[in-house]
């Protein structure tokens, strides 16, 4: 492994805070707060979309944007979690446009930086997860001062390493974030089952840094890769509906990890406008249909949904090698 400097140290850090603000705060806190009740939180992914529209609307430079949200950020998370709409709906427009720039700063970073800061939030967010979501107003700021601090010692330059050999369609990256949020958001409500709770951390924070250096070490073709990801998530919610917590705290994690490098690696290879467009499909339309699946009980209708990728996957396969026997 190389020598980290010190810029490289902050980026990690930046990326991994903002990665676990998302997670304790505004897709769980905010969630479990409010008792999963769309309409109040409503206003959270409205600004969400917005914040992402204005992410490449603002004409200045990505320091100052990013610098402009976070101290919405910081002034929101004061009043954490009594918050009312307007509130929220600040709060969407920062956490909303810091997504994009987010991914934009990985741009600077190594494929072994963007693995640590990976590395670091899962094992972070993890560890914090059983913490009271109402209770977690200190965490909430802390994450937020770090990513002030080390905004000031982000590196400048892009790096010329090329993160991943191919780049994935929207289709697959919505695909795959919508059956992640839709079991996630129902192992969170499930009374009988749920590896965050049934003291599985060790096992969970473990086979997330296995995902994230496995899918930057192990090449595979194309249509391969997605197939693997789909075959993982089909096994995951397969132990879910057999009540196997050890098993789903081993495979679940992994495919979480994996595909979420993979789905970096294809969006740091576009322009930032590229970028927040695609963020409100894949951070807010397809996390808010995995919120919905799992609030109105219709996870057992989930494995249509792999019939119909595999179909897809299988599809694409079968076209790719009549390409090569053809060549």
């Amino acid at each position: 492994m190389q020598n980290l400097k010190f810029s490289s140290v902050a980026l990690i850090l930046f990326i991994a805070s903002e990665l676990c603000y998302y997670l304790l705060i505004a897709q769980t806190g905010i969630i479990e707060h409010f008792s999963s009740n769309i309409y109040v939180i409503a206003p959270l992914p409205i600004g969400g979309v917005i914040g992402s529209l204005l992410t490449f609307f603002l004409k200045t430079k990505s320091e100052k944007k990013i610098l402009l949200f976070l101290v919405f950020q910081l002034l929101m998370t004061l009043f954490y979690p009594n918050f009312n709409s307007l509130m929220l709906f600040i709060l969407g427009i920062s956490v909303g446009g810091l997504a994009p720039l987010l991914i934009n700063e990985l741009k600077k970073a190594t494929t072994i930086e963007m693995g640590l800061a990976l590395a670091v939030s899962y094992s972070v967010g993890t560890s914090l997860f059983n913490t009271d979501p109402s209770g977690r107003v200190l965490i909430a700021i802390i994450l937020t001062l770090v990513s002030l601090c080390t905004l000031l010692y982000l590196p400048k330059q892009r790096v010329k390493v090329k993160n991943g050999l191919y780049t994935y369609s929207l289709f697959s990256m919505v695909l795959w974030i919508y059956l992640d949020s839709s079991l996630f958001e129902t192992l969170s409500r499930d009374v009988n089952i749920s590896i965050w709770r049934d003291g599985y951390s060790l096992e969970i924070i473990l086979f997330h840094i296995i995902g994230v250096f496995s899918a930057i070490k192990w090449q595979m073709e194309k249509n391969q890769k997605e197939l693997f990801i789909i075959v993982l998530f089909a096994l995951s919610y397969l132990f879910y509906f057999l009540q196997e917590s050890f098993i789903l705290s081993l495979v679940y994690p992994f495919v979480i990890s994996y595909y979420n490098v993979v789905i970096l690696q294809t969006l740091i290879k576009k322009d930032l406008k590229q970028i927040s467009l695609y963020m409100i499909f894949i951070g807010w339309f397809a996390s808010g249909a995995g919120l919905f699946t799992a609030l109105e009980s219709l996870t057992l209708f989930v494995p249509i949904i792999f019939l119909i990728s595999l179909f897809k996957v299988i599809n694409s396969q079968q076209q790719f090698n009549k390409e090569i026997s053809y060549a």
